[in-house]
């Protein structure tokens, strides 16, 4: 089974969004992918002794997924830099989903993701055609 990362907004995020997609992914995805969730973590953003821990355990999350599954449903600076790492230096594929056009995506989303779909549906259906068997 291959393991996705689930990644997205936390910090500046209302707690209940950050873990509301993440928990609808794992219904959706459970049963074909392991699954790192951020969240399992009980760090608290900007606390200075936790933020390069926070880091750290994010890229190593990434490190660890075969695939990144990208909530971007508004600009973050920690999913950007997570996209980048996976895709620019792991090449990894970047699933992501979005309310943005085409035309209202980052340029640097754009080339950094694999793949922009419209809806966590979308993108679930999608994973689950191209990396199961």
């Amino acid at each position: 089974m291959k393991t996705i990362y689930l990644s997205g907004p936390i910090m500046d995020e209302h707690l209940g969004l950050a873990r509301e997609w993440r928990e609808e992914a794992k219904v959706k995805l459970g049963g074909h992918f392991n699954l790192l969730d951020p969240m399992r973590r009980n760090f608290k953003d900007r606390e200075v002794d936790s933020a390069n821990e926070i880091v750290e355990f994010d890229l190593q999350d990434v490190r660890d997924a075969d695939i990144l599954l990208v909530n971007y449903n508004k600009n973050s600076i920690g999913t950007s830099m997570e996209v980048f790492y996976a895709a620019q230096n792991l090449g990894k594929f970047v699933i992501a989903f979005s309310p943005f056009t085409f035309q209202d995506c980052s340029p640097w989303m754009v080339r950094y993701c694999t793949k922009i779909l419209p809806s966590l549906s979308n993108a679930s259906d999608y994973l689950i055609s191209h990396f199961t068997d």
